[in-house]
């Protein structure tokens, strides 16, 4: 669709420097939605969310201790302290009574051993994980693949792409049968972008290692899957793109506007509940505006 037929959904702006900041964007993107009804379904479970601080990450964490979950989520020090330190504020003020106290863990996970300090910190003080939430990404913006230079790629794939196997080869050590993994992925998996380049193959990477990993553990009972949203108001869309693309942001889709992370998080819960969802694997979920991808 050319932009003269984009109609504008947000006000003009851009964050200069990735990760993005939630506290900064306007509006501020909705976490919560106050007419879901929470009913113990992770009750008595312990959640790992990689980038739980804002976005997509945020609305996850908080639906998941609504539902009785005891949380940790990861972030990036120094530049992402205020929305993490926010997000732990939200998060003891909805736990359940019988959660632990959410835990916060700065890390860059695309190394190993970061990821394995991540896994032993969560471990230490929850004795365990039942859920896996592989979120962490970051996009930049290119016009031609002749831009992408080696740093650059395997910036990207290692935040994106090499996390998720880190995170689940350290993790698995400590989840047993009924557990969940849950893999953000994203709609350009499906339908490519030219302005996403690197972003996107990571993330067709991330669909054909949730069906490759779904398979691998099914004889463990460990169920993987997937979520690709569409386009959602989150702190990645100033931070990668430009003014004008981030006011008209999510216009190109059916619905004609950009998704909330609290249209997206209950996906996750769907996922990570075992009497919901006990018989998916290998799946992905598509909260993406009414976009028909066909996968």
């Amino acid at each position: 669709m050319a932009s003269g037929q984009q109609q504008q959904q947000f006000p003009l702006q851009k964050q200069e420097a990735q990760p993005g900041k939630e506290h900064v964007m306007n509006p501020i993107p909705e976490f919560s939605n106050t007419n879901y009804k929470p009913c113990n379904k992770l009750q008595g479970k312990v959640a790992l969310v990689t980038g739980g601080d804002s976005g997509i990450g945020r609305a996850v964490c908080h639906l998941f201790v609504l539902e009785g979950a005891s949380v940790a989520f990861t972030y990036v020090k120094s530049q992402e302290d205020k929305d993490a330190q926010d997000t732990l504020e939200i998060l003891r003020k909805n736990k359940t009574p019988d959660a632990k106290d959410p835990l916060a863990v700065s890390a860059d996970l695309g190394f190993d051993k970061n990821c394995k300090q991540v896994v032993d910190e969560v471990v230490n003080a929850f004795g365990r994980i039942d859920i896996l939430v592989n979120n962490a990404a970051e996009q930049h913006k290119t016009s031609s693949v002749e831009e992408i230079d080696e740093e650059r790629i395997e910036r990207v794939f290692r935040t994106n792409i090499f996390s998720q196997f880190f995170m689940a080869r350290h993790a698995l050590k400590h989840m047993k049968e009924g557990s969940s993994i849950i893999n953000t992925t994203s709609i350009v998996a499906y339908k490519g972008s030219e302005k996403l380049l690197d972003y996107a193959a990571t993330k067709g990477a991330i669909v054909a290692f949730t069906r490759g990993l779904s398979l691998q553990l099914v004889k463990r009972g460990i169920r993987v899957n997937g979520v690709a949203p569409g386009p959602i108001w989150t702190p990645l869309i100033p931070a990668s793109l430009d003014e004008e693309e981030t006011a008209q942001f999510g216009s190109e889709v059916p619905m004609k506007r950009a998704g909330q992370p609290m249209e997206v998080a209950p996906c996750y819960v769907f996922l990570a509940c075992n009497h919901c969802s006990s018989y998916i694997s290998g799946q992905v979920l598509h909260p993406n505006g009414g976009a028909v991808v066909n996968a």
